[in-house]
């Protein structure tokens, strides 16, 4: 199926119905020693392990590198569907991301720290035939549209919930 067939079915399916616009996206993980985890997301696994200067063996990209991992893919899928939307042509896409990150938040070295990036910077290159000013509204409206890009700008509620269990 194409994307503008998709597109066309989800408007149609939510039309019918807004609760069709409602998704929950889910993952789980675990982590039995050290600081590496296994993550399961739908049927895929991925591996998230920290450098040696954090603690880890490296094995993997850490938590935020793969956050980093999701905005670029993030903007890859916006920059598709709104090429495909907008019918604009769209031959290549190359997302770079790098974030800025003060360990000392993390460590509790410094309580006027974030433990988080505190800035994110996105490159990105786009190729094919259309116009400079018609890349620009494509980039306008995957940065207006994309989640992970949202969910770096804009604060999101998050609750936890602690589970303990004793073994004796």
């Amino acid at each position: 199926m194409s994307l503008t067939q998709i597109i066309d079915a989800t408007a149609s399916a939510v039309a019918a119905d807004e609760k069709n616009a409602s998704v929950v996206f889910r993952a789980a993980g675990s982590s039995p020693d050290g600081v590496a985890s296994t993550i399961r997301a739908r049927q895929h696994v991925l591996t998230v392990d920290e450098p040696p200067t954090l603690g880890g063996a490296d094995t993997a990209a850490n938590p935020v590198e793969y956050a980093l991992a999701a905005l670029v893919s993030c903007q890859v899928v916006a920059y598709r569907f709104w090429a495909a939307k907008l019918g604009i042509a769209l031959n290549g896409i190359t997302v770079e991301a790098e974030g800025d990150l003060d360990v000392r938040g993390f460590f509790g070295l410094a309580d006027d720290v974030r433990p988080g990036f505190s800035a994110v910077r996105v490159a990105a290159t786009l190729t094919g035939p259309e116009s400079a000013e018609r890349y620009e509204e494509l980039q306008a409206a995957t940065d207006a549209h994309c989640p992970v890009f949202d969910l770096f700008g804009n604060p999101t509620p998050v609750t936890t919930e602690l589970k303990v269990t004793t073994r004796a």
